[in-house]
């Protein structure tokens, strides 16, 4: 992925790793525009980076998508580099009757909202002579957490569309890539002061270091690993892993 002179656009931006990348990519000189529901959340965030701009975004409707776009290419006609990273997580109950507020809700921030967005950007980013498609999936797209498996669900489907994508835009001047991160210290799960999961800074910076080496699939930690799991047996694997959590 070139790493200077993009116009990036950014869901989720104003806070965790999508305020790490958004911050990333601004100390590279890039114009990067951040998106989400919380203005007080990205006001904070462009206020501490001066040049970076931002968009209030609800990935749960479509018009507020179509606005967003609209808005966006016509402000930032160089846009090129679209990083779908706004997501929810909460605990479910796989076992029970699902909330079902809550599943409509996951399922359409983090799945069908990202397909939205790309969808309405994707004649602009076509158009461009050089453009990136990246998608924050999750490690638990390759091996689910069944405390959080709607969640997971989303993810392993991103995954998914991540590949037919790629292949139909193979001969485009457009690059599509995954972004599956470990366990990081953010906000999700109340996973900011949680030891055993990744410290967010060390995390952006492979991060960013991959995705300059040219990686389709960013994999940081032990993502890798656990990306080699899905297979024949991956039931057993996915069983001690579901086990050995405290949840």
């Amino acid at each position: 992925m070139k790493m200077t002179a993009n116009t990036i656009f950014i869901t989720g931006g104003g806070s965790g790793i999508g305020r790490g990348l958004a911050e990333a990519f601004h100390k590279l000189g890039n114009q990067v525009i951040i998106s989400g529901r919380r203005k007080s959340a990205l006001d904070e965030t462009t206020k501490a980076n001066p040049g970076m701009a931002s968009i209030e975004l609800d990935l749960e409707n479509l018009a507020s998508i179509q606005a967003a776009a609209k808005q966006l290419t016509a402000a930032h006609p160089t846009l090129n580099v679209l990083i779908n990273n706004a997501g929810i997580m909460l605990p479910d109950t796989a076992a029970d009757t699902q909330d079902d507020a809550q599943l409509v809700a996951t399922v359409t921030t983090n799945l069908i909202g990202p397909l939205r967005v790309t969808s309405a950007l994707i004649d602009h980013l076509k158009a461009q002579s050089s453009a990136t498609i990246v998608y924050n999936t999750s490690v638990l797209a390759f091996v689910p957490m069944a405390a959080t498996s709607v969640y997971s669900a989303t993810k392993a489907a991103l995954h998914s569309y991540v590949l037919s994508q790629r292949f139909k835009l193979r001969n485009s001047s457009v690059r599509v890539l995954e972004l599956a991160p470990p366990w990081v210290r953010t906000d999700l799960m109340n996973s900011r002061e949680a030891e055993a999961a990744m410290p967010l800074d060390a995390f952006i910076e492979e991060s960013m270091k991959q995705f300059g080496a040219g990686s389709d699939e960013i994999l940081v930690g032990n993502a890798a690993q656990l990306r080699s799991n899905p297979g024949p047996h991956e039931g057993a694997f996915v069983t001690e892993f579901n086990a050995s959590l405290p949840f």
